[in-house]
């Protein structure tokens, strides 16, 4: 199997991302195209970077969340291959050398993926089976901050489930194919680094944590009701609604109101959840 850059394209969702695109987009290949889906209507943005990097087209869009997005930009390209990244993703001097080469040796996959560079916190859930390869290996599941899906194994042409907004959908799409009896591999001798939590200014570090708490909770249990059932999801999530509630009251009790809102929101990404109602919740971002 070849990769190269005649099939293959480059997804990036961004919001309120202007303080790292930059330094992602730089350590990507010129010669690749790239789709950017900018969340947060930043037309200035949209400008900046299309005249400043070759073969790159953002498209401003809603905050839809990470798989909606994810699927206009693989919907959009017209290659075989679509590789989904965040923008706190560095690429290393040879990681794309080492992924072509191993590309080589593969006869099939669906979804693969460069390892993380931090080897605390891997990028991939190990599978079962044994290693295609000393460099190559099975996997059950990808992190969504690097993903290369080869849009083939996809002919119904869905990938993400859009119900989620953010957290879970790459395990959910990773769950899919390896129940399509698909191939999932992580390519060992290929390295990339996440900064992990960057992919948006710091300046609304704390608005985004609260955004994040909340879909935690309610992707959890959409999660587990799709895989396993109501009644699974529902004693999986009693630990967690336990621990918010006393959490909750306990902040409230010494009065400190930012770690109170993160249990409120914990409570009521769960409750929402549970009422089967959408992953609604936004934050107004101000400028």
């Amino acid at each position: 199997m070849k990769l190269d850059h005649n099939n293959t394209t480059f997804i990036i969702v961004t919001f309120k991302s202007e303080n790292i695109i930059h330094d992602c987009l730089k350590t990507l290949p010129k010669d690749y195209k790239k789709i950017i889906i900018e969340n947060s209507g930043n037309i200035k943005l949209k400008k900046n970077l299309e005249q400043n990097y070759e073969n790159l087209e953002v498209i401003l869009s809603e905050n839809l969340g990470m798989g909606t997005s994810n699927n206009i930009g693989i919907k959009r390209c017209n290659t075989k291959f679509a590789y989904v990244i965040n923008p706190d993703i560095k690429f290393k001097e040879n990681t794309l050398y080492e992924l072509i080469k191993s590309i080589d040796q593969i006869d099939d996959f669906a979804i693969l993926s460069p390892i993380s560079n931090n080897s605390r916190y891997p990028n991939y859930t190990l599978s079962k089976k044994s290693s295609f390869s000393e460099n190559i290996f099975s996997v059950d599941s990808i992190d969504g901050y690097s993903m290369l899906i080869n849009k083939k194994k996809f002919s119904d042409d869905i990938y993400f489930d859009e119900n989620f907004f953010m957290y879970l959908e790459n395990d959910d799409i990773c769950m899919k194919k390896k129940k399509d009896k698909e191939n999932l591999y992580i390519i060992k001798n290929s390295l990339i680094e996440h900064l992990g939590g960057k992919s948006s200014d710091q300046k609304y570090k704390q608005d985004i944590e609260l955004l994040r708490n909340w879909h935690w909770m309610w992707s959890k249990f959409y999660f587990n009701k799709k895989h396993y059932g109501i009644f699974y999801a529902l004693l999986r999530s009693l630990k967690s609604l336990f621990s918010s509630i006393v959490k909750y009251f306990l902040y409230s009790v010494s009065l400190n109101h930012y770690k109170k809102q993160i249990y409120k929101m914990r409570l009521l990404g769960i409750f929402n959840s549970i009422l089967g109602k959408p992953s609604w919740y936004r934050i107004n971002f101000k400028n």
